[in-house]
């Protein structure tokens, strides 16, 4: 990754790369409306403080960004890689890419490709490993999944912190301790599946875009994502939830029985070794496609 002495390096076109700051922020969210991208400030100040990113600017003004999340020695994700329109097809992008990956040589690198974008990362060694699906709507009220003997769904308390971050890394592949503890003193609610006294899963109901979001969700099976999903769309009919699940995991069709319609279908890419998730623990959800 380029660092503050040397990312001002100019370009013949006079846009210039540095590393991003607090201070950019607000043009950040500002270059996410313009694309249409529901972030809020908010949601942008939330995954910063977590971030290294890189930004294009040309005469002081932000034309481009660029995020990644190390997670641990070996993982990282990328995402909210955006460039101005008016700025597209100038490489802008691929000069972004370049400076990002920049030290991450020998990491598994993980992102949500838009098809825009799928061609510069297949160009950047990027490979297809899955697709998520984008749900989102007015949710409707849910019927609650009934679950087997010795199974119960129960708030989150503040000694399940530990818990969670071991199951988020089995699922994930990555451990994103930092990351579960925002998640957890931001969400709205933090709902655990629990048997016979010991968290198999869990998902939050958070606050992001244009009302609220699902994820992550980590479940041991399909049942177990339908119950802790149903409970959090229950305590948000009425209102606009959006969820980006995996694709293999046979939720879209009963999603859309909730009101979530599928809007969107980014792929999954990875460079280098695809994350080696635990036996009996998934990634049903994702806790924003940046995130993953």
């Amino acid at each position: 990754m380029i660092d503050a002495e040397t990312a001002r390096a100019a370009a013949n076109d006079g846009v210039l790369l540095r590393a991003m700051t607090a201070a950019d922020l607000a043009a950040a969210h500002a270059l996410s409306a313009e694309l249409r991208w529901p972030h809020r400030p908010a949601d942008w100040e939330q995954v910063f403080p977590l971030a290294e990113g890189v930004v294009a600017e040309r005469d002081g003004a932000v034309l481009a960004t660029a995020l990644r999340w190390p997670w641990g020695p070996r993982h990282a994700t990328v995402g909210l890689v955006m460039v101005s329109p008016a700025c597209q097809g100038r490489r802008i992008g691929h000069r972004l890419m370049s400076a990002l990956l920049d030290g991450l040589e020998g990491h598994s690198v993980l992102l949500h490709a838009t098809p825009e974008g799928r061609g510069l990362y297949e160009r950047l060694g990027f490979v297809r490993i899955g697709e998520v699906r984008q749900h989102q709507g007015t949710a409707l009220p849910a019927p609650l999944v009934a679950l087997e003997p010795g199974w119960r769904l129960r708030p989150a308390g503040s000694s399940d912190a530990a818990a969670l971050k071991v199951l988020d890394a089995a699922a994930r592949g990555m451990p994103r301790d930092g990351l579960v503890d925002e998640l957890l003193a931001s969400a709205d609610a933090t709902v655990v599946l629990d048997h016979e006294g010991e968290a198999k899963g869990f998902a939050m109901l958070r606050r992001f875009g244009r009302g609220h979001i699902i994820g992550p969700v980590v479940a041991p099976d399909a049942e177990g994502a339908k119950a802790l999903i149903a409970h959090l769309s229950g305590l948000s009919a009425g209102r606009f939830v959006r969820i980006d699940i995996d694709f293999a995991s046979g939720l879209a069709e009963w999603l859309e029985g909730l009101g979530l319609q599928r809007v969107d279908a980014p792929t999954t890419m990875v460079r280098g070794e695809p994350p080696a998730t635990a036996p009996g623990t998934r990634l049903f959800a994702l806790a924003t496609q940046a995130l993953g």
